[in-house]
């Protein structure tokens, strides 16, 4: 059992893909109660991945843990039975049936909470700095000097095949994201 007055990290289950509505519903509920001096933090752990539709780069939040949502609270009284009660709320995470939820450890809090600030740091690598069809100039490598076009991008490889005019003709080049520059 936690003592008493103390905050501790909990993780609660809930109906995957709607992780933001119910952190909204048990803040409104936790609110409502009166507990918000019970609940210091409401995390659904997301990341940002880049997405290209139709030549254009779109970003987008996906969940990292999907149907966990973590909480920071005193969980003592009514509110584990209020957290419960919301809409598509599973439970606790690690409860037994009838017992009290069980608090993360603070190795796996700071592993959870160290991924979400690596994901808000990683951003900018997931990127992909470029379009099919944008101009670009090889930087590096025997065509250093030559431009052409982006004809694909293999993001995993983070690989390009760049079009390229060489003696009139044109030619595929595959390459590395660090050998071509935007022209």
């Amino acid at each position: 059992m936690a003592e008493i007055g103390t905050k501790n990290w909990y993780v609660v289950r809930a109906v995957s893909g709607q992780e933001s509505k119910i952190k909204d519903h048990i803040m409104a509920e936790i609110t409502r109660l009166g507990f918000q001096n019970e609940v210091e933090d409401i995390l659904v752990p997301t990341e940002k991945v880049i997405q290209i539709r139709n030549g254009k780069k779109i970003s987008k939040e996906r969940v990292y843990f999907p149907g966990y949502i973590m909480i920071k609270a005193n969980l003592s009284g009514e509110i584990p039975h209020a957290i419960r009660s919301v809409t598509n709320v599973i439970g606790f995470l690690g409860e037994t049936k009838g017992g009290d939820p069980i608090p993360l450890r603070p190795a796996e809090v700071n592993r959870m909470l160290g991924k979400v600030d690596e994901l808000a740091i990683s951003v900018d690598q997931i990127s992909i700095p470029f379009i099919i069809g944008e101009s670009v100039k090889v930087i590096d490598g025997p065509f250093n000097g030559f431009t052409g076009s982006v004809e694909k991008i293999n993001e995993e490889k983070r690989k390009l095949e760049v079009m390229v005019k060489i003696f009139g003709r044109k030619t595929p080049l595959e390459l590395s994201y660090m050998q071509v520059e935007k022209n």
